[in-house]
Parts: structure tokens; C-alpha cells; sequence
């Protein structure tokens, strides 16, 4: 047995080991960007620097993806936390329930025409704009 198939076993690496000590390196970085007022005009960012900033922007973006999530699933009904659900069952869901409000929203366009019944545009829309759509072209 080589030593990549030994490094590749099933047992994960203890405490001391190499493999162990490249992991945690990886995740955890101790070089802090230097904020930019810091440094002297016209210094460029050393490796270690550009490492850490993108490192700390690829965490902010993820976070910023969870905390949407968490905003959907406050929004959207059937998403409870005790599902231990994926990012793709929260965006089918989200799906399904926009679907069904359009739906609902043009039922209810229509039983308001039916009834004449003047409703005002949708938000965000003028009327000049919803003619514009309603007419074929």
C-alpha cells in the first residue's frame, strides 16, 4: 500500500497528524487583512493578505445566501426547521407557492372583472403599463 491510499483510508486523521494540521489550516486562517488606511500608498497585498480577503468575502457571501434562506423560510408555509431541509426542497417550495398566489391573484382578477369591479394595478405598476400588456401587439 502507497502512501496516498494509506492518507485516503476510512479512519479520519488524529489530533497530531499532518493531515489533521493541513485541514485545520485550511479553514481556519490566522493572517488578518490590514485595513487600507494602514498601509503605506502604492504597497500591494501580499499572498497572505489577498488569501484572507477572499477567504473573509467568501464567508460574508455565504452568510448572506443562509440569512435569504432563513427570510424564505419564514415566508413561505410548509418550511419548518425541523426538517433538516436542502437549499433545492426550499427553493421547490418557494416555487410552488409563488406559482399558486399568481394563480390566485389572476382568479381573483377575474372574479373582480366578472363582478366589475375596479381593481388598481399591481405594485410596481402604472396603468398605462398594464394596458401595454393586456393588449396584443
Amino acid at each position: 500500500m502507497d502512501s496516498r491510499s494509506a492518507s485516503n483510508s476510512a479512519t479520519p486523521p488524529t489530533a497530531g497528524s499532518p493531515e489533521s494540521a493541513k485541514k485545520s489550516a485550511r479553514r481556519k486562517s490566522t493572517v488578518q487583512p490590514m485595513p487600507r488606511a494602514q498601509k503605506p500608498k502604492g504597497e500591494l497585498l501580499t499572498v497572505e493578505e489577498k488569501k484572507a480577503n477572499h477567504i473573509a468575502s467568501e464567508q460574508k457571501r455565504r452568510q448572506a445566501i443562509r440569512e435569504g434562506f432563513e427570510r424564505i423560510t419564514k415566508i413561505v408555509p410548509n418550511l419548518d426547521k425541523s426538517q433538516g431541509r436542502s437549499e433545492a426542497i426550499v427553493l421547490n417550495k418557494t416555487v410552488a407557492f409563488l406559482k399558486n398566489l399568481i394563480a390566485e391573484g389572476k382568479e381573483l382578477e377575474l372574479r373582480c372583472n366578472e363582478l366589475q369591479i375596479v381593481t388598481p394595478p399591481p405594485a410596481g405598476m402604472s396603468k398605462e403599463k398594464v394596458k401595454k400588456e393586456e393588449s396584443p401587439v
